[in-house]
């Protein structure tokens, strides 16, 4: 079943268009990384999404609601937690009058276990909390009323990185406990210990999406060699290899490469010549970002 629908989605601001005929889905209990550098169209997918503006084009559903429609969007929402990029809660409430408030709105039962997880200064006033704070405030926030369903905008940003652990821990219960998360982000590394698929967007257009092992594979493995003595000018040339590079270095040359084509060739290869050292790993999850993105992937 299908929790998160969005079918032929464009939004255009005047000439400008910030979300260009996108359609993907999130199934249940599913976690779901929505990458891209900044100004890709996250954000205003999500916005799109809940209901905050509305689309040019397109359908959006939300728990088989359409979210662009009051009557029923406002019942999906109540099931619904929303972490936006930047939260902004009043600076001269403290963070405990923010939780009553939020409370007051769509419960807390889950209230206490989000305190004990993350932990913000609940009687010091908004004003005086540093960026990590107001986010951890924005995670409890999104989860103590026990949502079925979590759409959050960088929701690491400005934690520490042992928060981002935290984070990264938590979500993965949520899913055992079947919650649904989209979440955007630019970081890599957390989607990858996290998400179960993800979609690429690339200046509004859905560019991939895919498991997160697929994106693995496609990255291949990266491989770091020393070999005694020098390298003929043909060593490596094999379908799979990329980005290879040499050094001479103390009588021995050191490579590396990433490898994506038949291992058994690589072996073959590699059995040519005297090994000092080995080492062959998956490559960076960024690899594969810097192929849809080139220099824009660090934007």
């Amino acid at each position: 079943m299908s929790v998160i629908e969005i079918e032929g989605l464009t939004k255009r601001y005047g000439d400008l268009v910030a979300v260009d005929d996108l359609s993907l889905d999130v199934a249940e209990g599913e976690v779901f990384g929505f990458l891209g550098p900044n100004g890709a169209g996250k954000t205003t997918t999500i916005r799109t999404l809940l209901g905050m503006q509305s689309p040019t084009a397109g359908r959006v559903s939300v728990l088989g609601a359409d979210t662009t429609v009051e009557s029923e969007r406002l019942d999906a929402l109540a099931r619904t937690g929303y972490l936006p990029a930047h939260p902004s809660f009043d600076g001269q409430a403290t963070g405990r009058e923010v939780l009553d408030l939020h409370k007051s709105l769509k419960g807390g039962s889950r209230r206490d276990t989000m305190l004990d997880l993350f932990d913000p200064p609940l009687d010091r006033r908004i004003r005086a909390y540093s960026t990590g704070n107001v986010q951890k405030l924005g995670i409890v926030q999104a989860f103590m009323h026990d949502p079925d369903v979590v759409v959050m905008d960088e929701p690491t940003s400005g934690l520490d990185p042992l928060l981002q652990e935290r984070f990264n821990e938590f979500l993965r219960d949520e899913r055992e406990r079947g919650v649904t998360v989209l979440f955007s982000s630019h970081v890599l590394s957390e989607v990858r210990r996290v998400c179960d698929r993800v979609a690429i967007i690339r200046e509004g257009r859905l560019v991939a999406i895919e498991d997160v092992e697929a994106l693995l594979d496609r990255s291949g493995k990266l491989v770091r060699a020393t070999v005694i003595g020098d390298l003929p000018a043909d060593a490596f040339d094999l379908p799979g290899v990329a980005d290879l590079s040499r050094r001479n270095v103390d009588g021995a040359t050191q490579v590396s490469f990433t490898f994506s084509g038949d291992v058994d060739a690589l072996v073959d290869e590699l059995d040519r010549y005297s090994l000092r050292e080995l080492d062959v790993e998956e490559a960076p999850l960024e690899d594969v970002f810097l192929q849809f993105y080139g220099g824009e992937a660090s934007a």
